[in-house]
């Protein structure tokens, strides 16, 4: 019979497992994420995700709101990818409503999506370093990061939570110049961006920290739906912006590249969001270009006082920086959706921990976890 000591009332003997609690406030859960590991000797046993503590019911309060209103609720669950998040929610009632959005809100929200997927992995590219025990990474991640921030709060007012998607187009056209200052801030990130190339993974530390460590099987990857730059990291070669287009990504194909690698370790899931971020930079200056080509017109469509969607449902899936994003409508007929339901790629993504964690050192713990680039709010909803 296996006896089990929770750390903190009681002492462990040399026949017990003993149980301990990372979080729910520890500075490698990045909020408040509880794991609760068993371990033996210095080896993790089972390892449990322990969710829900800052559930605030955003479907059900979806419920309650219209489709205008939706849009506020929908960009804050993954707090760095507020723009993509918002996105999902609009494309899955235009659809709905059967709603063609004009060509220039089409390519403006492709550009807007891409500066908020580099925005999304500059604080992982940052912050990951920062819990192996390397600071200096983080202060150039964030001097990049305010490039990007001021080009994206100048077009939209908004510096976190956006709120620049509307059902039909976006809120408004761009501020006079801001296309050149866009391009600038984009050329002025790429510029600096070698800095993780020879800062952090030409490290021999951070190498040694991460090769080999926490490696991720592709059967694992299927098992639990695990996406995004998770699954690339271990061979999965699946991206929706190729693989089933939206917005402008069709037309994109010859800049858009889908980075892989084959080890599934923390090193190559640190080299895929690296590779993924000089990727975005470049479709985002594809997207400059061809909004500088195009005539002058709308970014929204007029649309009634009272929206309401025609009874019937949908599936909208979109590729978040994080990974894969879907919103599954269900509408009555009515101003409010009848049922939201939510599926963000972090939720998913942690509950692969449970297979891979155990057998593993504490010591390499951070390293893995750091390494499955999640946010907290994305998990809970």
């Amino acid at each position: 019979m296996t006896q089990t000591t929770t750390v903190g009332i009681g002492g462990a003997a040399e026949s017990t497992d003993m149980v301990l609690n990372i979080g729910p406030q520890h500075p490698s859960t990045h909020g408040v994420l509880r794991l609760r590991l068993v371990l033996d000797g210095e080896r993790i046993g089972a390892a449990e995700p322990v969710i829900g503590y800052m559930h605030r019911g955003a479907e059900k309060l979806f419920e309650a709101r219209d489709y205008r209103q939706i849009i506020v609720l929908a960009n804050r669950h993954d707090w760095l990818s507020a723009f993509s998040s918002e996105l999902g929610v609009v494309l899955g009632v235009e659809r709905m409503l059967g709603m063609e959005v004009p060509e220039r809100a089409v390519w403006l929200r492709t550009l807007l999506a891409e500066l908020n997927r580099v925005l999304n992995h500059l604080m992982f590219l940052g912050s990951y370093p920062l819990e192996l025990g390397g600071i200096t990474p983080v202060f150039h991640a964030f001097r990049e990061r305010e490039e990007l921030q001021n080009v994206m709060e100048e077009v939209s007012g908004g510096r976190m939570h956006y709120m620049f998607n509307r059902v039909g187009g976006l809120k408004e056209d761009l501020p006079a110049g801001w296309l050149g200052r866009a391009r600038r801030a984009v050329a002025d990130v790429r510029s600096r961006m070698d800095v993780f190339d020879r800062l952090v993974l030409g490290n021999e530390i951070f190498r040694g920290r991460t090769r080999d460590v926490g490696t991720l099987a592709p059967e694992t990857v299927h098992a639990y739906g695990v996406s995004g730059p998770l699954a690339r990291a271990s061979g999965v070669d699946f991206d929706l912006r190729r693989d089933e287009p939206y917005l402008a990504y069709g037309e994109l194909g010859d800049v858009l590249r889908v980075v892989t690698r084959p080890e599934g370790d923390c090193l190559a899931r640190f080299e895929v969001l690296l590779g993924q971020a000089h990727n975005s930079l470049d479709l985002a200056d594809a997207c400059l270009d061809r909004i500088a080509d195009l005539p002058p017109g709308p970014v929204n469509q007029r649309l009634p006082k009272v929206l309401k969607a025609p009874e019937g449902a949908t599936y909208t899936w979109t590729e978040n920086p994080l990974g894969l994003n879907g919103y599954y409508l269900v509408s009555k007929g009515e101003k409010t959706p009848y049922r939201l339901k939510l599926r963000s790629a972090s939720y998913n993504n942690i509950q692969a921990l449970t297979e891979l964690l155990p057998g593993t050192l504490v010591a390499d713990m951070v390293a893995i976890l750091g390494s499955f680039f999640f946010v907290v709010g994305d998990i809970d909803k």
